[in-house]
């Protein structure tokens, strides 16, 4: 006879499914199993939740308690199982009325003095609880979380105490308030400006290109021409995310672990591993999949400095991700799909000692170390890249000469009535994304890209990359077609790429 059953979440990604925590209470030698293949974290939620019972003046019962989660077949992860473990026990003790619990479910970690402590993935089991018509129990840090997921009644509570108060109706939590999560009363992010950039005026075009049409970029040169300087001011060029992508990252994040003080993200990712990176880090997996750069950069930047010296297998991982937008993760016993459009961009050195064509720099090996050093890219990976550009050294002299170049913001603009072109054409697609179709191209303009294409051997792929950077280049330049000069303009980011 099973004495109360509350509902929970187990995750497959970044997906919330539902499970049922019951426990019976029977007579028998004094025992607490937790059965349903629960992990060690599961496991151990029997002395804290113990504990906590204990620091609010409440004992066990002395008899056999089973506490079973259903499906069985689910694997059970995560100590975020405390809190519909510690609901469904106090229904069955009767120190709850299983009446006001049951339309409920909970997740949350309790501390040993039964505060409720933020767990991963919240947003997700809203957004799940939401498709089911039910309310959400969950800690207090975590109640405005909660309530982007849907409109579902939430109890966010500090701790363990105060919910055994409001189920008695001895005290009312109060809801969490949607206003605070408001951008207009968010502090503003410190972005680097393109102020800071002198000339270079080629390499601010490619990145004002990129950022209207989310294309990706790669940037190559010596040391010190300003190639991570020019991404990182890419993010200031960007929009703010929709409502829809704002949703989508803050799930990846939350998922993670990673959302901060439980307020959605408002701001396109930015993110930059390190070449040391290994592929289950930089796609996602591991022992337990969890998600990984590429998907935490969704809707945002992925920025790889040093690219050849990511590890082969890692960077031929980003194949698939760049043409589907989602990576999906295979395990003997599950399989996970992440979110992953993200906006790649990249920086590397002509050569290992970064100086080939310098003669007076460059080492003894040259040009054969550039030559393999270029090798470490495959030409699969280089195909997907829309934009590369050449980035040229220039003297202190020369640089301390030059005027400060345009700042972000009347860029951003530009980008932003650009974006606004795409999403008004495409449904809301940006040009990175769109088919040939909506790109409305003249008849001139098809027919050079078709010559260009033949002459330097582009496959498919790069033919329709080069009709979409001129598409971007139109969209900047406020002309409803797309015609030759804008496909000529292309053609020269897509050349530098070295394709003869």
């Amino acid at each position: 006879m099973i004495n109360a059953r509350i509902r929970s979440f187990a995750f497959a990604g970044i997906e919330a499914r539902p499970v049922w925590v019951e426990v019976q209470i029977s007579s028998g030698l004094p025992a607490f199993l937790i059965v349903g293949l629960p992990d060690k974290a599961v496991g151990e939620a029997r002395e804290r939740v113990r504990a906590s019972f204990t620091s609010i003046g409440l004992a066990l019962p002395a008899k056999r308690i089973v506490v079973n989660l259903v499906p069985a077949d689910i694997p059970k992860e995560g100590s975020h199982f405390d809190l519909p473990i510690a609901l469904a026990l106090l229904a069955a003790m009767t120190v709850i009325p299983f009446e006001a619990v049951a339309p409920f479910a909970a997740v949350g970690e309790l501390s040993l003095d039964g505060r409720l402590n933020p767990v991963a993935g919240v947003l997700s089991c809203a957004i799940e609880a939401a498709t089911m018509r039910m309310g959400l129990v969950c800690p207090q840090v975590q109640g405005e979380e909660a309530l982007c997921g849907g409109d579902i009644a939430i109890l966010a509570s500090p701790d363990l105490l105060s919910l055994i108060n409001h189920f008695n109706g001895v005290q009312i939590l109060t809801p969490p308030d949607f206003s605070v999560t408001d951008t207009r009363s968010a502090p503003v992010a410190v972005l680097p400006d393109l102020a800071d950039i002198k000339g270079m005026e080629t390499g601010r075009r490619a990145l004002e290109l990129a950022a209207a049409g989310g294309h990706s970029l790669l940037l190559s040169g010596p040391p010190g021409t300003g190639k991570s300087m020019l991404a990182a001011r890419l993010p200031g060029l960007l929009p703010d995310l929709t409502h829809r992508e704002s949703l989508e990252v803050s799930r990846i994040y939350s998922a993670a672990g990673l959302l901060t003080d439980g307020k959605p993200l408002r701001r396109p990712p930015y993110r930059e591993p390190h070449h040391s990176a290994s592929q289950a880090a930089l796609i996602g997996g591991g022992a337990k999949a969890r998600p990984g750069e590429i998907s935490l950069a969704d809707h945002g930047v992925l920025f790889l400095d040093e690219l050849p010296e990511f590890s082969k297998a890692a960077l031929e991982a980003l194949r698939q991700p760049l043409e589907t937008g989602q990576v999906s993760i295979a395990r003997a016993m599950a399989r996970v799909t992440y979110p992953a459009r993200f906006q790649f961009v990249a920086a590397m050195n002509p050569c290992r000692c970064g100086y080939l064509g310098d003669a007076t720099k460059e080492c003894k090996k040259a040009p054969r170390c550039g030559e393999d050093y270029a090798a470490r890219l495959s030409g699969p990976l280089l195909d997907r890249i829309d934009i590369s550009l050449a980035m040229q050294p220039f003297t202190p002299l020369s640089y301390m000469t030059e005027a400060g170049g345009e700042p972000s913001a009347p860029v951003a603009h530009r980008v932003q009535e650009a974006r606004n072109r795409q999403y008004a054409r495409q449904n809301g697609i940006r040009n990175a994304e769109a088919s040939l179709d909506v790109l409305l191209i003249s008849q001139s303009a098809e027919e050079m890209a078709q010559k260009i294409a033949t002459r330097f051997r582009f496959s498919a792929r790069g033919y329709t990359r080069l009709l979409r950077v001129a598409r971007t280049i139109a969209d900047l330049a406020g002309s409803e077609g797309v015609a030759s000069v804008h496909v000529a303009e292309a053609a020269t980011y897509r050349l530098r790429a070295g394709q003869t």
